[in-house]
């Protein structure tokens, strides 16, 4: 069950109405890094939850990202208000109208004429939200970690914002919501690692055989060892004999067949196979020889 206070969690305070930066802001109301699909996602997330203390956690902080979303959307709909009566009330001569949901050079007029100003949820070039940006698999070690990176993103696409406005109230709503995604983050991680073993996700072990290979599959300039690929944690594997197949077989491909689909198989294979012998003249050809008795004026 959920109860709306109608105070934000963060106070806004816009400066001027900016139609070209609201539709930037759009990104995190309606984008994949955004807001609501980190509410979703957190929110599904504990529905399924089994243990009590990571149900709590995603409860909570899917409840805080509607509250986040609520921030954003509030931001994007202020920047919008002056344009919003212009385009509404058509107070001014087209061409200036235009110009003045355009000035920023994005598609903010687009957002203005369908949707009048308000916050759809769109990302920033129109995309419309879609519970595709769930990428929830219900194994809460493989979550965890998704979860981690999403608030990542969502932490640098709020950074790419703040560098893009010099309104300081907008700024200060901005670092807050930055701020609070690098506190989920360390939630999430917390939680991860409150999980032992934690590592590989899910139940079944991997086969050691290949557990701690390294191959160097792309070799040449460049070539860097580090703790990703060192000796001490890796067997590291840069011979191609060595490196195909892993398997230490030929490598080819098999598969059982019955008699009778081995024979149609066979009956198909005859009646479609290529000649090498032949050197057919194809249309590319007639054209190019077209093309050159034109060049010559023939």
């Amino acid at each position: 069950m959920f109860v709306h206070n109608k105070r934000l969690q963060y106070t806004v305070r816009v400066s001027e109405s900016n139609p070209g930066l609201a539709n930037l802001m759009l990104e995190q109301f309606g984008g994949p890094q955004g807001e609501l699909a980190a509410a979703c996602r957190y929110f599904t997330q504990a529905l399924g939850e089994d243990d009590p203390g990571r149900k709590d956690m995603l409860l909570d902080i899917a409840t805080e990202e509607l509250s986040h979303l609520e921030i954003i959307g509030t931001i994007v709909a202020m920047l919008n208000k002056g344009a919003k009566g212009r385009l509404a009330e058509g107070n001014e001569a087209e061409a200036e109208l235009y110009r003045s949901i355009t000035g920023a050079g994005n598609d903010s007029h687009v957002t203005q004429v369908l949707y009048g100003g308000g916050p759809p949820l769109v990302n920033s070039a129109g995309v419309p939200w879609s519970a595709a940006y769930i990428d929830t698999i219900g194994e809460p070690t493989a979550d965890l970690r998704s979860n981690i990176a999403a608030e990542a993103r969502a932490k640098i696409v709020y950074e790419r914002l703040i560098n893009v406005t010099d309104d300081p109230g907008i700024k200060d709503a901005l670092g807050f919501l930055m701020t609070r995604e690098a506190a989920h983050l360390k939630s999430f991680e917390k939680a991860l690692y409150a999980i032992s073993p934690n590592f590989p996700p899910g139940k079944m072990p991997v086969d050691p055989a290949y557990a701690t290979k390294y191959f160097n599959m792309s070799q040449g300039d460049g070539d860097m060892r580090g703790s990703w690929n060192s000796d001490e944690n890796f067997d590291y594997v840069t011979d191609g004999d060595q490196e195909v197949p892993a398997d230490d077989d030929d490598g080819l491909p098999t598969v059982a067949l019955s008699e009778n689909d081995k024979s149609t198989l066979d009956a198909m294979a005859l009646r479609t196979q290529s000649d090498p012998k032949v050197n057919p003249v194809t249309g590319v050809e007639l054209g190019e020889e077209d093309g050159a008795a034109l060049d010559k004026g023939v």
